[in-house]
C-alpha cells in the first residue's frame, strides 16, 4: 500500500492513517500491532519512516511498547485528548452524545474562570480584539459571515486575552472540539448559528472588567449547552451521531 497525501511528508502520512485506523477500532485494544519490518512492508516505506511513526503514536498514548508482548494498543482512556489529532480521529470515528457532554464538562471548568481573569489581565487591545469576534457573530446571524468561525473567534480570543500560558494552550484544542460541538448544540436547538445576543452579554461585562459577571454570564451560555445535552441523551441519544455523520471531512 503507498502513501500518497502530498499535503504530509511521509512520517506524519504513516502516523495519520495508522492513528485513524486505532481509533476507529480497526486493532484491537492489547492486542498485537504490526512490527516496524511489517509497516515497511505494508506501506511500502523505509524503516526509519515507521520507527518515527510508532514514537509518534506512542507520544500520542494510542501504542506501546511492552517487554516480551511488542507493540499493544492502548485503551482509550490512555490516549491523549488535548492531541488535536487524537480529537480529530476521535471525535470522526465515535461520534456521541457522551463525548460531547465530557467535551463541555471540560470548557465548564475552565472558560468561566477564563473569562473572569481577562477582565483582570487583558489588555485594550485584546478585549476589543473579542468585541470584533461578536461583531462578526452579529454579522454571521445576517448571512455576511461564517458563524461557525466567528463563534470559535469569540471563546479562542477569551482564551488568549488572559494572557496565561496554561490557558492559551488550550487554544487548539477548543478550536477543534467546537468545530464539532457547535454544529451538534445548533442542530439540537433548529437553529443555524449560536445567539450573538447571549455572547454580547459576556462581553459587555468584560468590557467593564466584572469578573463576576463574566464568569456568570459565561457559566449560563455553558449551562444551557449542558442542559440540552442532558435532555437529548434522554429523548434522542442516537442523533448526534447522525448529525456528526452528516457534517463534511
Amino acid at each position: 500500500m503507498d502513501l500518497i497525501d502530498h499535503s504530509r511528508n511521509l512520517t506524519q502520512q504513516l502516523t495519520y492513517e495508522l492513528g485513524r485506523a486505532i481509533v476507529q477500532g480497526k486493532y484491537k485494544v492489547d492486542s498485537s500491532f504490526p512490527t516496524e519490518a511489517d509497516l515497511s512492508a505494508q506501506f511500502n516505506i523505509s524503516r526509519s519512516v515507521t520507527r518515527e511513526a510508532v514514537k509518534m503514536l506512542t507520544a500520542k498514548g494510542l501504542i506501546c511498547s511492552r517487554p516480551r508482548k511488542g507493540i499493544r494498543v492502548q485503551p482509550p482512556h490512555l490516549w491523549n485528548m488535548f492531541d488535536s489529532d487524537v480529537l480529530n480521529w476521535t471525535l470522526a470515528a465515535k461520534p456521541s452524545l457522551q463525548l460531547l457532554k465530557e467535551f463541555t464538562q471540560l470548557r465548564v471548568a475552565i472558560e468561566p474562570e477564563a473569562v473572569a481573569l481577562v477582565c483582570r489581565t487583558a489588555t485594550d487591545a485584546q478585549i476589543e480584539a473579542i468585541g470584533n469576534a461578536l461583531v462578526r457573530m452579529e454579522l454571521a446571524e445576517q448571512g455576511e459571515d461564517d458563524p461557525l468561525d466567528a463563534d470559535i473567534q469569540f471563546h479562542t480570543r477569551i482564551l488568549e486575552a488572559t494572557n496565561n500560558r496554561f490557558f492559551i494552550q488550550f487554544c487548539d484544542f477548543i478550536q477543534t472540539a467546537l468545530r464539532i460541538s457547535i454544529v451538534c448544540t445548533n442542530q439540537l436547538k433548529s437553529v443555524k448559528a449560536a445567539s450573538a445576543y447571549d455572547h454580547r452579554s459576556v462581553y459587555e461585562a468584560i468590557r467593564r472588567r466584572d469578573r463576576n459577571g463574566a464568569r456568570d454570564a459565561m457559566r449560563r451560555l455553558l449551562d444551557e449547552a449542558m442542559e440540552l445535552i442532558a435532555e437529548s441523551m434522554v429523548e434522542m441519544p442516537r442523533a448526534p451521531v447522525a448529525i456528526l455523520n452528516s457534517l463534511p471531512a
